[in-house]
């Protein structure tokens, strides 16, 4: 017993270095590789400012956003026992996206370069918000209530978005339609401090809370047997998930099946602790993404397709094939 022990958490040790090496291989050739392929041992001055004025902080972007939406992913799916939970199904992403279609439509500008993805926080926190309340009844969150929630909210989000692209300028709906099919094109080191502050505080909130999401998992009885209460962790891991997400869609905008795939993935790889499982989906979430965004930008150059066409062409069907399963409604 304990030789096979030993062995299954050598293993474990040998995958997660697997992992951290393809990731920062990945990472590596997201900077160099592109449109404009740059030699990093042959660099002109124009090669060394497309590499920190434009890749890098688009690549940090690319991967900050994989991150909160892989680590949400395998939250949500665990605090709603639902393997088709997907950080978006919360409506965060389309109150997000509703905030930035009226700034960028109204030529909102007195933030400057940060007016819209600053909207776009504000929008996801006011949704989550919401959706939370509506979630709420008698002392805590029910699952039930916060799917639902989350779900109306989504479509009264789209149906005003909606009404709003049919009214704007071509311009306005240009740069709204890139929004949200979650376009990086616009990346920037401004974007980023704010970004990263709101998805550490919501990462480190989901680990700190990795056991009782394990309980969660397992019901709701036996995770107060194991003293812990269940509304109370999902009131909690709720708000790490709004966190993540609103400052996901606040980066770049709307980006679909990260939080859906991923998760799934870990699992598969490493298991369903939650404690590894989250930090797992968040490093391949930010590789997934750093992927899409690659081929995006460099499969139809010099035309750039947005990040979150390709995780949906990607994603869509891996979704169709969950939902097929008969086992679809547990984890």
């Amino acid at each position: 017993m304990r030789n096979k022990a030993e062995s299954r958490e050598k293993n474990m040790k040998v995958r997660l270095i697997t992992i951290g090496i393809t990731a920062i291989t990945i990472f590596v050739i997201a900077l160099f590789i592109g449109p404009k392929t740059i030699n990093p041992f042959n660099m002109s001055e124009i090669d060394r400012e497309i590499l920190l004025s434009i890749r890098l902080p688009r690549v940090i972007v690319s991967v900050l956003m994989g991150m909160a939406l892989g680590a949400s992913g395998a939250v949500l799916q665990g605090i709603l026992r639902n393997p088709l939970a997907d950080p978006y199904i919360l409506g965060i992403s389309s109150g997000a996206a509703l905030s930035a279609a009226i700034g960028i439509t109204m030529g909102i500008t007195f933030w400057g370069i940060i007016t819209i993805p600053l909207l776009a926080f504000l929008g996801a926190i006011i949704t989550g918000i919401f959706v939370g309340i509506m979630g709420w009844k008698r002392g805590g969150f029910l699952p039930e209530r916060l799917l639902l929630a989350g779900v109306g909210m989504g479509f009264l989000a789209s149906a005003l978005l909606m009404l709003i692209m049919s009214i704007s300028t071509d311009e306005g709906l240009r740069r709204v339609t890139l929004w949200i099919f979650g376009d990086l094109s616009l990346a920037d080191w401004s974007v980023i401090p704010y970004g990263v502050a709101f998805i550490i505080a919501g990462f480190v909130i989901s680990i700190s809370r990795a056991k009782a999401l394990n309980s969660l998992i397992l019901g709701d009885e036996l995770s107060h047997s194991l003293g812990f209460s269940p509304r109370r962790e999902r009131f909690i891991l709720f708000i790490s998930i709004g966190l993540m997400t609103a400052a996901s869609v606040s980066l770049g905008g709307i980006i679909g099946f990260v939080g859906l795939l991923i998760p799934h993935i870990g699992r598969f790889i490493f298991g369903s602790d939650s404690k590894i499982l989250i930090p797992v989906s968040a490093l391949c979430g930010g590789m997934l993404l750093c992927i899409a965004d690659l081929i995006g930008k460099s499969l139809l150059s010099p035309m750039e397709l947005p990040a979150g066409i390709i995780t949906a062409i990607l994603g869509a069907p891996y979704f169709l094939y969950l939902l097929r399963r008969k086992d679809v409604l547990t984890i």
